[in-house]
């Protein structure tokens, strides 16, 4: 990776993405915490509350096979399913 100066303006070049710059970058880096987060908030609700039979296991291994959208279901739907 490196950097072109243009103009005092900073692009960066990545292979896999072109040249990008600053705000692309800020965005790519929010979408990437975001899809990280998310599923971690989770997973850390599923654990620290009860569920009937085995719906914590099936919620924690959605989770974990499917990150983004077993996370989205579970804020979803499985929220409401727990023992309060």
């Amino acid at each position: 990776m490196f950097a072109i100066v243009s103009h005092l303006k900073v692009v960066f070049m990545l292979p896999f993405l072109g040249f990008i710059g600053g705000q692309e970058l800020i965005v790519i880096g929010i979408v990437l915490i975001f899809i990280i987060l998310l599923p971690l908030l989770a997973l850390i609700s599923v654990l620290s509350n009860n569920f009937n039979g085995n719906d914590k296991l099936i919620w924690v291994l959605l989770i974990l096979f499917l990150p983004f959208l077993g996370a989205l279901l579970y804020f979803i739907i499985g929220k409401g399913k727990r023992i309060k």
